[in-house]
């Protein structure tokens, strides 16, 4: 990916991360599908390990629905900020991607 291309992509998450609505979630994968490049999703992961704090990271998660490791503050801090929005955390720090999940419009 050129560097042109590698900031619009960032830009591209970064947007649609800022889009999600509380109580919900999207997938790294969906959400790298979203932006163009269906195959980036640990590209997304890093992305939202070095974002602006001010996007609502705590909403995206892997595909099967647990919670990212390497969350800032770990999974834990992810957990309760996804509580405080009213998302049920299930065992094992997962949450029910079927019931949750976000499909942005274009």
């Amino acid at each position: 990916m050129s560097d042109m291309a590698e900031t619009e992509f960032k830009q591209a998450v970064y947007e649609v991360v800022r889009r999600i609505p509380p109580g919900r979630v999207m997938t790294y994968g969906q959400v790298a599908a979203y932006c163009g490049a269906a195959r980036a999703a640990r590209i997304v992961g890093q992305i939202a390990m070095f974002g602006p704090d001010d996007l609502p990271w705590q909403r995206v998660v892997y595909k099967d629905g647990r919670l990212a490791g390497a969350f800032p503050g770990g999974r834990s801090h992810q957990a309760a900020l996804l509580e405080a929005e009213g998302v049920e955390i299930l065992p094992d720090y997962q949450v029910d991607v079927d019931k949750l999940l976000w499909e942005p419009q274009h």
